[in-house]
C-alpha cells in the first residue's frame, strides 16, 4: 500500500480522494461506523465549495452571499465577491466525501491505529505497512501525540457548542453575533434548518450560553431544537512540525488556532491536496512549508482577531468599528473567502 491515512472525516476521505486520482494505493481506517457528526459551524467558504467542485463532491445544503457581523441591533454585511459560500450540515458533506471516495475503489475500514513503527523505507500501523501515513485524525489527534509532536498551550481554553434548530432560516449570510465572551455562528443548512454554533471561553450548558444572546435567543423562540448539543475543544492545538519521518499531519490534527474564522474545511481540503503532492513527489519537507503559506492568512486573521477581541470593550466597540470603516470588514471577508489553492498562488494576508 501506498498511503494509509488514519481518520475518516473530511481532512482524511479529501486526502483519501486525491491520492486514488494520483494513482496511490490508499486505504482509510476511521474508527468509528457510518456518517459522523461533530460541533461545526458547518458554513463553507467560497474556497470550500470550489475545492470540493474540483474534487466532484456537490454536497446539497444552502447558498451563503456573505458574513454578517452583528452585536445587538446593529450589524454589518459584506458579501462573498469570489461566489457563494454554502452552509452544509456536516452529516451531509461527510456522507458526500464518503460516497465520492467509495466510488474511486478506496477502501475505508472500521479500525482503530494503536501503533506506529516506521523505517526508511515505510510505517507499520498495528502490522498493516504502508509507504506513508497520514493523520487526519483530529483536534485531539492521537497519533500527533505519540510521534511527540504536541506542543502545550498557555491561555484560556476556548470550546464549540452547537446545536441546530427547525425554522425557516432568515438571512442568506453566516451571522456572526458578538456578546461580551463568546461568539454565535448562525448558518442555514436546509431550507427549514439553521445551525447555531457557539465559541466561548466559558464553561457551562448550552442554553445558559445562548442567554447571552438575547435577540438571537427572541428570533428561535418557538423554533423546536433538531438534535443532541454537540461540543468539542479544547479549540487551541498546537503542534511542532508537521511531519515526522514517513507521517504527516493533515486538518485539525495539524494543529489548530480557533473556530472565530470558519475556515476549517477550506484549510483541511488545501492540506489533503499538498500532501498527496508531498508524498507523490517524495518532498515530506515541502509539504511543511506548504502547510505554513497554506495556513499563513488563517492564522494571521485569526490570531488579529482573537487579539483584537480580548477585552470586553474592545468586543463591544468591534461591530460599530466594522460599520465605520466597511472596506476594511469587506478586506476581511474576501481573504476568508479567497482560496486555498497551491501556496504558488496565495499571497500575503488581505485587510
Amino acid at each position: 500500500m501506498d498511503l494509509l491515512v488514519v481518520g475518516g472525516g473530511p481532512a482524511g476521505l479529501a486526502t483519501a480522494l486525491h491520492a486514488a486520482r494520483a494513482g496511490l494505493d490508499v486505504a482509510v481506517w476511521e474508527q468509528r461506523a457510518g456518517t459522523v457528526d461533530k460541533a461545526c459551524g458547518e458554513g463553507l467558504m467560497p474556497g470550500a465549495v470550489a475545492a470540493l467542485e474540483a474534487l466532484g463532491v456537490r454536497p446539497p445544503g444552502r447558498d451563503l452571499r456573505g458574513i454578517r457581523y452583528v452585536a445587538g441591533p446593529r450589524h454589518v454585511d459584506a458579501c462573498f465577491r469570489a461566489g457563494p459560500g454554502r452552509g452544509v450540515r456536516r452529516t451531509t458533506l461527510h456522507a458526500a466525501l464518503r460516497e465520492a471516495v467509495l466510488a474511486a475503489g478506496v477502501r475505508v475500514e472500521r479500525r482503530t491505529a494503536r501503533r506506529v513503527e516506521q523505517d526508511e523505507s515505510g510505517v507499520r500501523v498495528d502490522g498493516t505497512r504502508a509507504g506513508h501515513l497520514v493523520a487526519a485524525d483530529g483536534l485531539h489527534s492521537p497519533i500527533r501525540r505519540a510521534l511527540g509532536l504536541d506542543r502545550p498551550h498557555r491561555g484560556r481554553p476556548r470550546h464549540g457548542l452547537r446545536r441546530h434548530f427547525l425554522t425557516v432560516p432568515w438571512s442568506d449570510h453566516v451571522e456572526v453575533h458578538w456578546a461580551r465572551c463568546a461568539e454565535a455562528y448562525v448558518t442555514p443548512v436546509a431550507d427549514d434548518l439553521v445551525g447555531v454554533a457557539l465559541l466561548t471561553a466559558a464553561r457551562g450548558p448550552y442554553d445558559d450560553q445562548l442567554a447571552a444572546f438575547p435577540e438571537l435567543r427572541e428570533r428561535l423562540a418557538g423554533a423546536r431544537p433538531a438534535g443532541p448539543v454537540r461540543g468539542a475543544g479544547p479549540l487551541r492545538q498546537d503542534a511542532g512540525a508537521r511531519t515526522a519521518g514517513r507521517v504527516l499531519l493533515v486538518g485539525d490534527a495539524a494543529g489548530y488556532v480557533d473556530a472565530l474564522t470558519g475556515e476549517g474545511i477550506a484549510l483541511a481540503l488545501a492540506q489533503a491536496s499538498a500532501a498527496v503532492r508531498a508524498v507523490v513527489g517524495g518532498d515530506l519537507a515541502g509539504y511543511e512549508r506548504d502547510w505554513r503559506q497554506l495556513t499563513r492568512r488563517c492564522r494571521w486573521l485569526t490570531h488579529a482577531l482573537l487579539g483584537a477581541t480580548r477585552t470586553p470593550p474592545a468586543r463591544a466597540a468591534l461591530v460599530p468599528l466594522a460599520r465605520r470603516l466597511p472596506w476594511l470588514f469587506r478586506a476581511g471577508v474576501d481573504a476568508l473567502a479567497r482560496p486555498a489553492g497551491h501556496p504558488a498562488q496565495a499571497g500575503p494576508p488581505s485587510g
